[in-house]
């Protein structure tokens, strides 16, 4: 990828939206790797996105609220809990970018159920908490049934105005934040799902602490023992999604 092979303002959502989301407290973690290590992953019709020479697997965790459906009222319960996934990068035949879910945990069930069934991603139940004290953004969580798929992260946002605003000129900041679609495998075919937000208002960020096991149950093992290549932090966006599109059949 080059510099400006990637933009920080996402292009038009090519359809009516499904889905509106508020993402906020959002961190994101990210490591370095070669690139054959991520392409088992990859859905047919997609290999992995490269920036800088490397693959990237990410680490997110953010707080979800806000969601409503086909423009009707927001739905306070049903989508309002926390969420930490594992995540790589993806460019399809078409050249479209995206993210592949490894993982997505989530604290209620019934959303669990209706993204698993509507868009095949691997959403799993866990018990999570979102906490913030004295500068710091904690979250942990625990899947249910599997309690090694567990995480613990704590992070410190900066707030130099200065700093921060040269993330919008970094083309590896841009390369791990704005995807604007992801790629799945749903009922025997690679489908892509665009979204679309206003750009992300990034911040670096400290990682204070974490304590991981979503990578290693995603096949990353001893990944988390690294420290990260990425911390950025964002306080928050409103997202909209437009229904899938199908691709290729699955490989």
């Amino acid at each position: 990828m080059t510099p400006d092979a990637m933009d920080t303002h996402a292009p038009p959502l090519g359809g009516p939206a499904i889905l509106r989301q508020r993402w906020s407290d959002v961190t994101f973690l990210h490591w370095r790797v070669e690139p054959g290590l991520v392409d088992p992953y990859m859905p047919a019709g997609c290999s992995p996105d490269v920036v800088d020479g490397s693959a990237w697997v990410g680490l997110i965790a953010f707080q979800m609220s806000k969601s409503s459906f086909f423009g009707s009222p927001s739905i306070p319960w049903l989508g309002d809990f926390p969420e930490v996934n594992v995540r790589l990068y993806s460019i399809d035949e078409n050249g479209r970018r995206g993210v592949v879910f490894l993982s997505l945990e989530a604290s209620h069930l019934i959303p669990v159920l209706i993204a698993r069934a509507a868009f095949g991603l691997n959403y799993r139940w866990a018990s999570m908490k979102l906490e913030t004290a004295e500068g710091t953004v904690s979250y942990r969580t625990k899947r249910h049934g599997q309690p090694d798929a567990a995480s613990h992260i704590i992070v410190r946002a900066h707030h130099d105005s200065a700093v921060n605003a040269a993330l919008e000129a970094d083309p590896i900041a841009t390369f791990l934040t704005a995807r604007w679609g992801f790629h799945e495998n749903h009922f025997g075919r690679t489908i892509y799902c665009r979204n679309q937000h206003e750009p992300w208002p990034l911040q670096h960020a400290e990682l204070v602490h974490l304590k991981d096991g979503l990578l290693a149950a995603a096949g990353f093992q001893g990944l988390a023992d690294r420290v990260p290549d990425s911390v950025l932090y964002a306080a928050e966006v409103t997202t909209v999604f437009a229904s899938p599109r199908q691709g290729n059949r699955r490989r």
